[in-house]
């Protein structure tokens, strides 16, 4: 696929993985929706906002749209949806990649924070895909891009690292993924995740790892490198879960 004016919704695109797809995406033609909850009016401990990832995109050419939203929230995607059709016409890609993680045995875990990690990334994907599904298919084709993590088939990692809720979510999105392609294959929308199998250097990671060697950690970029691979297949390419180093080869 030619990104080529096509119009892309980024979740999570204040900074980290978000931002440097969107403006990869950008920099591949494409008019970029950038969805996340910090703003410049009210930022949040990390750095980056929406608006400046949008700022970035602009500096490139495209057009570029900068939404608040919680993903957990359905009138906020509602409102994110229909703010972006409104815009720019029409949504051809979706990337899911707005999620939050926490760091504790499981037997010190609240449920107020189990239910914060599945709300962000399990319902955040799933309202997310279901208020874009309507537009895509009326377009007759799009493509919806999952993120999961390598803690989703590894349990001895998330129970070691105390991410035990990050790795459920996580393995749930996959799943809905297969399924979600399964039904949606014969009517022309691709669905995809990518699963990134190493801890990448975000902002936040940044922040909770302070001290930390991080040399052997993924760049965003590169991540965002393996989101555009998937970004450009053929609507046929549905279904699959693929690691950062698959894309990197061209496909499993």
């Amino acid at each position: 696929m030619n990104l080529q004016g096509s119009v892309a919704i980024v979740t999570g695109a204040s900074r980290g993985i978000g931002r440097a797809v969107a403006v990869l995406l950008a920099r591949e033609g494409a008019d970029i929706v950038c969805a996340a909850r910090s703003k410049d009016t009210a930022p949040s401990r990390l750095p980056g906002t929406i608006e400046e990832t949008a700022r970035q995109v602009q500096a490139l050419g495209r057009r570029a749209l900068a939404v608040p939203c919680d993903v957990s929230d359905e009138a906020q995607v509602a409102l994110l949806v229909e703010r972006s059709v409104r815009e720019f016409g029409r949504i051809d890609l979706l990337i899911n990649n707005a999620a939050v993680n926490s760091r504790a045995p499981f037997i010190d875990t609240p449920p107020k924070l189990w239910d914060l990690v599945l709300k962000v990334n399990l319902r955040g994907t799933f309202l997310c895909t279901r208020a874009v599904l309507p537009h895509m298919l009326k377009q007759g084709s799009g493509r919806i891009i999952n993120v999961s993590s390598g803690a989703a088939t590894d349990p001895e990692a998330a129970a070691a690292l105390g991410v035990i809720p990050y790795a459920v979510s996580k393995a749930a999105v996959e799943k809905l993924t297969e399924a979600l392609a399964l039904e949606l294959q014969p009517l022309h929308v691709a669905v995809n995740c990518l699963r990134i199998e190493a801890p990448v250097a975000t902002e936040g990671a940044r922040m909770v790892s302070a001290g930390a060697d991080l040399t052997d950690w993924m760049e965003p970029h590169v991540a965002a490198e393996a989101l555009r691979w998937l970004a450009t297949r053929e609507l046929a390419y549905t279904g699959n879960i693929i690691t950062v180093a698959e894309a990197q080869q061209g496909g499993p």
